[in-house]
């Protein structure tokens, strides 16, 4: 979260997996009630109507403005940026992004869905917010993890954002992104956890609880048997050699560039690839994206670019 004169300005990457804001994670998720639900915690009421947040599995699309998940998401996201600095009532600027090659056809059109309330009144957590949205933008995903260390991109630089859904790859020359090489997948870390699954289930006839398939993938390990930690690790090293297949049909060469690896995916690299530490660079902070927009969103509403 950032100020900017009387406007509070707040990124949210609206990601398949996690929503993420500056200070906050959460999964993307929503289950939606017109009776009140026994268990409380992450209720959202807006409306007359109840939604659990983080509950449930928000499916991949490529259009995330045909239901109100996303807004519901969006606000639950304020709410929690706004509950850390004890507000609840606020101006707010929205931040926001979409994958690379996405942005220039639907980034109108995304904001106006993040827009179509001028005011809300909802209640999260037990909290009653009243939120005024001033504006919004968005901006391509990626690179916006990268803005605030942007310096170090000196030379050739090759970004690879890997998301739950999608895979989002940029150069970068002389701290500069290249417009003409920019490219989208959808080659995202959930791809790998539906592989992962599968090829458990035909090794050893059980299923894997997708809490244990995401700690592995997210920490290298688990408390779980040798042979069923042996089958999801194998399953990962595939999909991350997928992904230096891409990197390199895009041009990846790692003697001639340094990669720069952001988004949650980077883990999945640092637990089960082979790299060179000082040609691979991967970024750990899974909110660097939403903190990214809000840096960017500062430097236009400080120049002057308007709401």
């Amino acid at each position: 979260m950032k100020k900017y004169k009387d406007i509070t300005i707040i990124g949210v990457d609206h990601g398949y997996g996690n929503i993420k804001t500056a200070n906050t994670c959460f999964k993307t998720g929503v289950l939606t009630s017109d009776k009140e639900p026994v268990f409380k915690e992450e209720l959202l009421i807006w409306k007359d109507r109840y939604y659990i947040i983080g509950s449930g599995h928000k499916e991949f699309t490529a259009d995330k403005i045909k239901d109100e998940d996303y807004y519901v998401l969006t606000l639950a996201a304020v709410a929690r940026e706004l509950s850390i600095a004890g507000m609840y009532s606020a101006d707010v600027f929205l931040a926001a992004g979409l994958p690379l090659t996405w942005v220039s056809e639907q980034r109108e059109e995304f904001k106006r869905y993040l827009l179509k309330n001028n005011t809300v009144d909802f209640i999260f957590r037990n909290k009653a917010y009243h939120i005024r949205f001033v504006g919004a933008d968005i901006y391509p995903q990626g690179f916006a993890a990268a803005i605030n260390n942007i310096g170090e991109f000196g030379g050739i630089n090759m970004l690879c954002d890997i998301g739950n859904g999608t895979m989002n790859v940029m150069y970068v020359i002389d701290k500069k992104p290249d417009p003409g090489r920019c490219y989208t997948e959808k080659f995202g870390t959930h791809q790998c956890m539906i592989q992962a699954r599968e090829n458990f289930m035909c090794a050893h006839h059980v299923e894997a609880p997708e809490e244990i398939v995401t700690q592995v993938l997210r920490t290298g390990t688990a408390d779980i048997a040798p042979e069923y930690l042996q089958t999801i690790g194998a399953t990962a090293r595939e999909y991350v050699d997928g992904i230096f297949l891409r990197l390199r049909e895009h041009g990846y060469e790692p003697k001639l560039m340094k990669l720069y690896v952001v988004g949650g995916g980077g883990c999945l690299i640092k637990n089960f690839a082979d790299y060179d530490e000082k040609r691979v660079i991967i970024n750990g902070d899974i909110c660097a994206t939403a903190k990214g927009y809000e840096r960017m969103a500062e430097l236009k509403l400080s120049r002057g670019g308007g709401y």
